[in-house]
């Protein structure tokens, strides 16, 4: 196992003070993986949306590796606020290293409460995440709301990490919340006609009729792990349309 974490969002550039480069590398200080990330400029004609984590941390004697895609619409508050406070909210969580799978979803939900109590100041958008927590080289957690996936190759067969939150696949959880699902306008079944996930951090205006739950996984990591892929719906989708 040399190389573990790649990253990659086709719908953006980083710019600013999000990241001072499109694309960079790092690695472990323990152990031999390495990550490596990639935005790049989608075709949609407003500013980039989409934000990244990729870095290795110490925390209670242990190595962290810390690594995400947030996938923002309608503005780039949600996703921001997301790289500044997702992992340390999950971090934080008293509960985290005895069960990391409640302290995750806990974690998840109590940061989507966060954003709809500033949403005065995060504007009406929203944003889908895709984390992955590596812990002292061994043990990964992955924890998705939305679109986003994470893919982990092993011995060279693909194994998805992630669950696509469609509003097709969710379409009972919307109605028993008083929503809809409709493919008009286009040919996208989205949520309330707007939507086209079915859970999402922020989106005020639909939270009602959404979920921030993630679905969380885990897996262990050794010898037979080639690599994981975390991406937004840009890499995994060809026909991509804006959420």
């Amino acid at each position: 196992m040399d190389n573990l974490c790649c990253f990659r969002s086709v719908y953006s550039q980083v710019v600013g003070g999000r990241s001072s480069c499109s694309s960079g590398k790092g690695r472990s200080h323990q152990g031999p993986v390495k990550y490596g990330f990639s935005l790049v400029k989608g075709k949609a004609n407003h500013p980039m949306e989409d934000f990244h984590v990729a870095k290795f941390v110490h925390s209670q004697g242990h190595e962290l590796g810390l690594f995400a895609i947030y996938d923002g619409h309608l503005g780039d508050s949600v996703p921001a606020y997301l790289q500044k406070h997702l992992f340390l909210n999950i971090l934080k969580d008293e509960e985290f290293w005895t069960d990391p799978n409640r302290s995750i979803s806990k974690a998840y939900e109590r940061t989507d409460q966060a954003i709809l109590s500033h949403s005065p100041d995060l504007g009406r958008g929203g944003s889908t995440a895709v984390t992955a927590i590596l812990i002292d080289g061994h043990k990964l957690w992955i924890a998705n709301v939305g679109d986003s996936r994470a893919v982990l190759s092993r011995r060279g067969q693909a194994v998805q990490m992630s669950i696509d939150h469609e509003p097709n696949t969710e379409r009972g959880s919307i109605e028993d919340r008083g929503g809809f699902v409709s493919n008009m306008p286009g040919d996208v079944a989205r949520v309330n006609g707007q939507l086209a996930v079915s859970r999402a951090f922020g989106d005020k205006n639909l939270k009602t009729h959404l979920r921030s739950d993630p679905d969380v996984q885990s897996s262990d990591v050794g010898s037979e792990t080639d690599v994981l892929i975390l991406a937004s719906d840009g890499l995994w989708k060809k026909d991509k349309r804006p959420a």
